[in-house]
């Protein structure tokens, strides 16, 4: 066999030719694995916390799915941004603690953007409006305006607009607040309460279409709050997730997607 004569010492061309070998072999077989593999998701994945009894924007319904309208809206987004999303079922009592404690990365439950809430959370751009309104037993007279409140037993969800509003407005009513929206009506048709002060989108719901309540409450009347609903994060939006809601949700509004889900849900848009 010839020799090659290197400085240092000498190698074989055969030695060479083994080198070269094994070296392209464990390079073919190396791109063969790289060729195999899974490509590596881009994906993002959020939690979003839903205090789902708040019909028709966030309940469970007869197959326990959480469904409504927040919920439509957000999968529709998460397309629209190739992210994932998982909706987490959170008591309302806790949810804003649970957001602080980190819990889940953002809430989306029907949370109304307030000066107070803003000096702990940030908000995304508005996705829905709202006021309030008085819901009432359809065999009541008594009741025809905000004012006949006065003196009376009104029921609220703990810690939601109506309930504030009646607590810093009409002092002169007699608050009595609730876990969830379904049990204060509830009362109402019971006769422990004499009104109830709700978003009037979950109103409509109640007192119109739901088979339990509906023909037993009639709304009498709205309170114009002009509330803004919104996506809600830990105050410096840590995950970054604003951004990617509001890009998502000017996509599904210009694409007229939002439109579908909304008059699925609330009705034609006045």
């Amino acid at each position: 066999m010839p020799y090659i004569y290197l400085t240092g010492g000498k190698v074989t061309l055969m030695k060479q030719y083994r080198l070269f070998s094994a070296f392209l072999v464990t390079a073919m077989f190396l791109g063969l694995l790289t060729s195999c593999a899974a490509p590596a998701s881009t994906s993002k994945k959020f939690v979003f916390a839903s205090d789902a009894a708040f019909p028709p924007m966030e309940f469970v319904d007869s197959n326990k799915a959480i469904v409504g309208f927040d919920i439509d809206m957000i999968q529709a987004i998460a397309k629209d941004q190739k992210i994932e999303v998982e909706i987490k079922n959170t008591a309302w009592d806790g949810i804003f603690a649970g957001l602080g404690g980190g819990a889940y990365d953002a809430i989306l439950s029907s949370v109304t953007i307030t000066e107070d809430r803003k000096k702990t959370y940030d908000f995304s751009e508005p996705y829905f409006d709202a006021n309030q309104a008085i819901v009432v037993r359809i065999d009541d007279a008594t009741i025809m305006t905000e004012q006949d409140l006065a003196g009376k037993p009104v029921g609220a969800q703990i810690g939601t607009t109506g309930a504030i509003y009646l607590g810093d407005n009409l002092k002169e009513a007699t608050l009595k607040q609730y876990d969830s929206a379904d049990l204060a009506m509830m009362d109402l048709v019971n006769k422990q309460v004499d009104a109830v002060v709700i978003d009037t989108p979950v109103a409509a719901n109640f007192a119109l279409q739901s088979d339990q309540f509906k023909g037993k409450l009639k709304i009498i009347g709205e309170i114009v709050t002009s509330e803004q609903y919104a996506l809600t994060v830990q105050k410096g939006d840590p995950k970054q997730i604003l951004a990617i809601f509001n890009a998502g949700l000017k996509n599904i509004k210009a694409s007229g997607e939002y439109a579908k889900i909304y008059e699925k849900w609330i009705g034609v848009k006045k």
